[in-house]
């Protein structure tokens, strides 16, 4: 950066002769911004890059529009009791410096609570408090010092921004460019004589530099640019050899033309852009398509319980809700859509949506945003709009609740990337050195074509792609990833460990059998109205068992996890739950799960529960005891042992009475021990126990209780495939260890042809972005077989 550019973006800044802090910057809005970064400690965002901002532009009166409550309502994605969070667009997001002031945005405004940034979208994700800040002051923050966000007024949307087609165009201008230059250069491929030399040769020739002069100042800009700021921050990125490689093409072949020194070698330098960017355009289309696989079709298995007309209940997936449908929202549900509260005590928690844990309470009237997590009894609301699966996603996915789990392709991706530019540029000077001594016509063309035909762009492809493909396909196997990194983990596992009730057992063809006094009318519906807030397996089945009653609406609910739910109505209380739960010493005799009741402090009997294990139970644990170590760890009594024992593998463990915070000190400390764990439970119990252990899977029976804790999500039908997911995901990883070896034998062989002076600069552009796609056909074609095996 010169002396008279702008300390804060870079531009020049002699005509302004605006100083401050013995700095020049090219206007006061700039220095405005260095102001406001200096006072806040912010400073270190001029570290990260020289002039990594933009020029702030004049923004007084822009956003008056967001005074208008309507309009901010629209494009707000939650606003609840003091906080409001948005998702914006901007546009500028470039590099690390943008990435960081963006997630400090608190340290400018303590009012705003959280920032994330998106750096593939473009979008921050911000939570504010709206009491004390509005959203036309965070936008103004954000456009003061150099972010302006995109915000579309047509359709209250944020982030609809414009389709970019310029490498559409870029990719048409080298086509363009290229067949002309090809053409034109056919007389000196074919060495016509008089009239081609006579005549027409020096016309032809500047024919060809005008061709590519588009090609190399347009098409190819934005190899230049990037390799411009990765040296300037000190980095050898893989667009440096490109750039280098381009530059001496143009240069020598306008060298040659000038002086009539030859044709130049502008046929090697327009194929060679065009080529590479085919190749780009290729590479941009097939991650679009895994990218949209990804987000819109892999619908979770979620259900949600619909109130018809005839006041009946029906379980249906949550993307077929519509507006102005009644929901019934159970205990520890998550609130698929944004809806009206009708009926019952809410007391919400939208941790899942703010990454803060705090609950608040709702009335009848009340609009619930979707995300948040119903916490005392079941509700009843209505639909205000349908859901939007993505968003849902969204959540699920949130930075806040990632683990740090490193994914170590990635970073041996970037090692890997880092280094070959260094070896690259080295390899090529020196070959160029040597033939400049031996035969100096080959100098150039080994320099070129070294640079351009040894590229990691397939090797940094191989784990993208090879992750990106195997979450479309498990997806469609109704196995749900949060993120690439669980293949990673979850091909290192060692250890299994299983939760008994609603994971190993399979609900709804359980038997159940009462005994004890009778209850009554009244003391049944209490019963029934109690377990309808509930989502515990046991308490679903019993629900579903129990006949007909008027549902009540409950004065207190409460339910305690491993233990059981109390309710009461006026005068009547109700306990169902374990047996010291209920008052009852505990019950050795049964050997079989149990549930007990009580009302008004009186025992009143218990229900016994004959469990069904899932399909393929046995031959799922035998398939897996060879490779991994397997537990059972179960909150019930010891009752279903004698049955496991004969249905299970000698080695396998069976852990009973084991509290929530038991089953995660034991994970916590078979992972001390050197363990690599697996926890696969039913989202409700096991939280903190999914959270804890390295892959966390939580079983889906139709029902909506999956956490931010669990790495993965598991229709229940598909139980008995968990071998077969596990296998596929060291499949995974096989691929993309092949697919390493594959581009370094490929650069090995590349590299002998371009050192040795025997591949022409087109040549080696035309297989640079073939070893790209040729990588990205392996990971696809090999996942797709993989994929075929799963059932």
């Amino acid at each position: 950066m010169s002396k008279n550019a702008c300390f804060h973006c870079g531009l020049e800044a002699d005509a302004s002769k605006i100083m401050f802090d013995n700095k020049p910057f090219c206007c006061n809005g700039c220095k405005t911004v260095y102001e406001i970064f200096s006072t806040n400690d912010l400073g270190c965002y001029y570290d990260l890059q020289n002039a990594p901002g933009a020029t702030p532009k004049d923004i007084e009166g822009k956003y008056n529009f967001l005074d208008n409550p309507k309009i901010v309502d629209q494009l707000l994605e939650f606003n609840d009791e003091d906080t409001q969070i948005i998702t914006l667009y901007i546009p500028h997001i470039h590099c690390s410096s943008c990435i960081w002031i963006l997630e400090n945005l608190n340290k400018l405004n303590p009012d705003i609570n959280s920032s994330i940034v998106n750096f593939g979208k473009k979008t921050v994700r911000v939570s504010f408090n709206f009491e004390r800040v509005s959203l036309k002051d965070v936008v103004t923050l954000l456009s003061s010092i150099g972010y302006e966000p995109y915000i579309s007024l047509d359709d209250y949307s944020v982030g609809k921004k414009r389709v970019d087609r310029s490498l559409i165009y870029k990719l048409g201008v080298a086509g363009f460019a290229f067949g002309n230059v090809m053409f034109l250069s056919f007389p000196e491929y074919f060495q016509v004589g008089e009239f081609w030399l006579e005549q027409f040769k020096p016309l032809f020739r500047w024919l060809m530099f005008a061709f590519s002069v588009p090609v190399i100042f347009y098409a190819a800009q934005d190899y230049f640019i990037s390799a411009y700021k990765g040296l300037r921050s000190k980095i050898l990125n893989i667009d440096v050899p490109i750039a280098l490689g381009a530059s001496v093409l143009f240069i020598r072949s306008t060298w040659e033309i000038v002086f009539d020194l030859g044709t130049g070698f502008f046929d090697s330098l327009t194929g060679l852009i065009f080529f590479l960017l085919l190749g780009k355009f290729f590479q941009q289309k097939t991650y679009t398509f895994l990218s949209f696989e990804r987000d819109y079709k892999s619908y979770f298995p979620i259900g949600i319980t619909k109130i018809t007309s005839e006041d009946k209940e029906e379980s249906i997936q949550v993307y077929d809700i519509e507006k102005g449908d009644r929901l019934l929202i159970r205990n520890e549900e998550l609130i698929p859509v944004d809806c009206i509260l009708i009926k019952g005590k809410a007391r919400i928690d939208y941790s899942f949506v703010t990454g803060e844990s705090k609950t608040v309470s709702k009335q009848s009237g009340d609009k619930l945003f979707a995300g948040g997590k119903q916490l005392d009894g079941s509700i009843e609301v209505d639909v205000l709009n349908s859901v939007e699966q993505s968003y849902l996603t969204q959540l699920w996915s949130n930075d806040v609740f990632k683990h740090d789990k490193e994914l170590s392709f990635t970073n041996i991706t970037n090692s890997i990337s880092k280094r070959f530019t260094i070896t690259i540029l080295l390899i090529a000077f020196v070959a160029t050195s040597f033939w400049l001594f031996t035969d100096s016509s080959k100098a150039l063309n080994v320099f070129t074509s070294v640079l351009i035909i040894a590229c990691p762009c397939a090797i940094a492809l191989s784990a993208p792609f090879t992750f990106g493909n195997m979450l479309r396909i498990l997806g469609k196997k109704k196995f749900y990833l949060k993120n690439a990194s669980v293949i990673e983990q979850l091909a290192k596992i060692n250890t299994i460990i299983f939760d008994k009730t609603g994971t190993i057992t399979a609900n709804k063809e359980t038997t159940i059998d009462y005994e004890g006094l009778e209850l009554t009318t009244a003391e049944e519906s209490l019963l029934k109205s109690t377990l309808r807030g509930s989502n515990h397996p046991l308490s679903r089945s019993l629900y579903t068992l129990l006949n007909e009653h008027d549902i009540l609406t409950l004065d207190t609910y409460q339910e305690h996890l491993g233990k059981g739910i109390e309710a009461k109505y006026q005068d009547h209380n109700i306990k169902v739950g374990s047996a010291p739960f209920v008052g009852l010493a505990t019950d050795n005799a049964t050997l079989n799960t149990t549930v007990h009741v009580s009302t008004n402090n009186h025992y009143k009997g218990k229900f016994t529960f004959y469990n069904k294990y899932r399909k393929g139970l046995s031959k799922l644990f035998n398939k897996l005891k060879s490779e991994y170590d397997l537990v059972i760890l179960s909150g019930d009594n010891a009752g279903e042992k004698s049955n496991l024992t004969k249905l299970l593998p000698t080695k396998t463990k069976l852990l009973f009475n084991q509290k929530p915070e038991d089953k995660l000190e034991y994970i916590k400390y078979h992972q001390s021990e050197g363990a690599t764990v697996l926890m696969i439970g039913d989202g409700l119990n096991d939280a903190g126990a999914l959270a804890q252990s390295d892959v966390g899977i939580a079983i889906s029976e139709n029902v909506n209780v999956f956490s931010p804790a669990c790495d993965a999500i598991l229709d229940a039908s598909k139980f008995n495939q968990i071998y077969n997911y596990i296998k596929a995901s060291k499949g995974a990883i096989k691929i993309i260890k092949w697919s390493f070896a594959l581009s370094f034998i490929y650069n090995i062989i590349g590299l002998y042809f371009a050192v040795t002076g025997q591949l022409e600069p087109v040549v080696a552009a035309i297989l640079m972005p073939l070893s790209s796609i040729s990588i990205v056909a392996f990971t696809t074609i090999c996942t797709n077989i993989i994929g075929r095996k799963l059932k």
